[in-house]
């Protein structure tokens, strides 16, 4: 779940010697972790590109592969964000999403030294998480102050920003639903302004149900409410699955069953972005998985990235952001998933 520290809250991947690099440390990663922690499929041969998943073309487009920085806010922390974009662009990484813009980072530093870091890394800044709304006008929102946030995100060459809070302001109601999906109209038309998109990001609450109406599914709301011309979405994939778990019944046990990937598949326009976050299958957990590194658990990546880019003309039009809430190791848990991604093949 992508935070933030401000209020509220794709391999023919060039085989350069970035590429080579990126690769070569995740399959060094792995095999110092030992055969047992070895994501599925780990990339065996960067040349030829041969792998557990075959040899076709790999799933994972090219210069689309990027990562939440919240899953390494330890690191940013404590060593600044230079350094933890050298290794990023050490595993093979092209793009980062911000969770904020010092994330307690050591030692000061502005947004045009911020974007410089990231471009003399060969990382590009492809979003952000801002708050939705808080109580205090002064707090850093799209609610509270949408012109300085605006404003930032133009600085650093921020070609979307988005919120990972769900639309609840208001309530769970349809009404509630209609009345926040207006005010994501309006912060869309000013990002469209400034040539960026506005999105929301989803955890598994967007996929229950609205409390006046428990035959409609809020997600549902959301969707034909906001202007798909304005209004953008980053599905975090294991969040949809846990929806997809915890929501496939409504109040009165009557079924009503959904696939996140058919979501996407009918609109792939809407989801410019996405969130790369694994799980192991775990009917205890209330919600329905247990979070692991990517390519150690059971949502199937290889089939969901591929059906994405395998639509005509959407190839290059998703971005696909690795992501864990709380890695064992974060620079662990970004190598590894890269390795991972990067392995995968579409099946011939």
């Amino acid at each position: 779940m992508s935070r933030m520290f401000q209020p509220d809250p794709e391999l023919t991947h060039r085989l350069t010697r970035r590429g080579m690099l990126g690769v070569a440390a995740g399959a060094t990663a792995a095999a110092l972790l030992g055969a047992a922690a070895t994501p599925a499929g780990a990339a065996t041969d960067a040349a030829t590109g041969t792998t557990g998943h075959g040899r076709g073309r790999p799933v994972l487009p090219p210069g689309r592969l990027g990562i939440q920085l919240y899953s390494l806010r330890d690191k940013v922390s404590t060593l600044g964000f230079g350094p933890v974009f050298a290794e990023l662009e050490k595993y093979g990484y092209d793009e980062v999403e911000f969770a904020g813009y010092t994330q307690g980072s050591a030692g000061p530093i502005t947004l045009a030294q911020l974007r410089r870091l990231a471009r003399d890394h060969g990382l590009n800044p492809i979003g952000s998480h801002v708050g939705y709304y808080s109580d205090d006008p002064n707090a850093y929102t799209f609610a509270q102050n949408l012109t300085q946030v605006l404003d930032d995100a133009q600085a650093l060459g921020l070609k979307h920003i988005g919120t990972a809070s769900g639309p609840f302001r208001y309530g769970s109601t349809v009404d509630a639903w209609k009345r926040a999906a207006e005010e994501f109209n309006t912060y869309g038309a000013a990002a469209k302004a400034r040539g960026m998109k506005f999105y929301q990001h989803n955890h598994s609450e967007e996929f229950s149900f609205a409390t006046d109406n428990p035959k409609v599914r809020l997600y549902d709301v959301l969707l034909r409410e906001t202007d798909p011309d304005l209004v953008f979405l980053e599905m975090d994939i294991f969040w949809a699955y846990s929806g997809q778990f915890r929501f496939s019944q409504r109040p009165d046990g009557s079924p009503a069953p959904f696939e996140p990937l058919n979501y996407v598949l009918r609109q792939p326009h809407r989801y410019p972005l996405f969130h790369v976050k694994d799980g192991v299958s775990d009917p205890s957990n209330t919600y329905g998985y247990r979070m692991t590194d990517v390519g150690d658990g059971d949502i199937d990546y290889q089939k969901f990235i591929s059906a994405v880019t395998r639509l005509k003309g959407e190839r290059l039009a998703h971005h696909w952001q690795a992501e864990h809430d709380q890695p064992t190791e974060s620079f662990t848990f970004a190598r590894r998933s890269s390795a991972h991604l990067h392995s995968l093949r579409e099946k011939c």
